[in-house]
C-alpha cells in the first residue's frame, strides 16, 4: 500500500491538511536549523518548515509525490531516497521530521540511517494527523471508510540507537468543501488499491455524508496532531 500514493498524488496535495504552527515548532525547534523532511511526500510538513525558516532537504520515495513537491516548493532540495538508504552524508542535517509516513519504514534499517545523518544533538521528529473522532460526524466516516483503523495513535516503535520519545498533541482543524473531503478519503492507501466499483461506491457514501453534515461554508474537520520527539542514545 505504500506504493499506492503516487497514482493520487495530486488529490493527496489539494485534500489533505498542513500542520498547526506550534507543533512544527515543537518538532523542529524555534530557531533555524537544518532540517531533513523525509518522506515529505507533496510536501504538507515541507512548506512549515520552510515558512518557519528552516533550511530543508526532502527525501521522498514515490517519483508522482515529489513531483508535487518539486512544483509547490521550487527552491526546495528535493530528492529521491527511502529511509532505510539516505541521500545525505553523515552528520549532515540537525532534525529528521516524519510526517505520516514513520509507519511504513524498517526500523531496523531506517533508524541507524537516520542517527548516521543527525549531528550530535540532534533528533528524530515524527508526526500524525488523526481526525478526531469524539466529533459525532467523524465516527461516522471512520465506520464507512475504515471503521478497524485506530482513532488515535500509540507510541511508534522507536528503539536503539534512540531513546524514549517525547510526546505532545496538539488541536488541528481542515475546512473542505464536498469534493475535498471526498478527495480526503480517496488518498487514503486502503482506498486507493480498492477495485474502483468499490471504490466508488464507498465514495459515494462519503459523499452522501457531506451532504448530511455541511454547512453553507463546507464542513470542518477536527484533528488531533500527534507528536513525538527522540534523540539518539549517548
Amino acid at each position: 500500500m505504500a506504493t499506492s500514493f503516487g497514482g493520487v498524488a495530486d488529490v493527496y496535495e489539494r485534500t489533505r491538511p498542513g500542520y498547526p504552527v506550534a507543533a512544527v515548532a515543537w518538532l523542529a525547534g524555534e530557531h533555524s536549523t537544518e532540517v531533513l523532511d523525509l518522506a515529505a511526500g507533496t510536501g504538507k510538513l515541507t512548506r512549515s518548515l520552510v515558512a518557519a525558516g528552516h533550511d530543508v532537504v526532502a527525501v521522498e520515495p514515490s517519483e508522482p509525490m515529489l513531483a508535487q513537491l518539486r512544483a509547490g516548493l521550487p527552491g526546495v532540495d528535493a530528492r529521491l531516497g527511502s529511509a532505510e538508504a539516505l541521500p545525505l552524508p553523515d552528520a549532515s542535517v540537525d532534525v529528521v521530521t516524519v510526517a505520516q509516513a514513520y509507519h511504513w519504514f524498517d526500523p531496523a534499517t531506517a533508524l541507524p540511517e537516520i542517527a548516521r545523518v543527525l549531528r550530535p544533538g540532534g533528533w528524530l521528529a515524527l508526526a500524525w494527523n488523526v481526525a478526531d473522532a469524539t466529533t459525532a460526524w467523524v465516527e461516522e466516516l471512520w465506520q464507512i471508510v475504515n471503521p478497524d483503523e485506530p482513532r488515535t495513535v500509540e507510541r511508534p516503535d522507536i528503539g536503539a540507537p534512540f531513546g524514549e520519545p517525547e510526546t505532545h498533541t496538539f488541536p488541528h482543524s481542515q475546512r473542505l468543501d464536498r469534493a475535498g473531503l471526498v478527495g480526503l478519503v480517496a488518498s487514503r492507501s486502503y482506498v486507493a488499491v480498492r477495485e474502483p466499483a468499490e471504490r466508488d461506491e464507498l465514495l459515494a457514501k462519503v459523499a452522501a455524508l457531506y451532504d448530511r453534515h455541511a454547512g453553507p461554508d463546507g464542513i470542518v474537520v477536527p484533528y488531533v496532531t500527534h507528536c513525538f520527539r527522540s534523540r539518539p542514545l549517548a
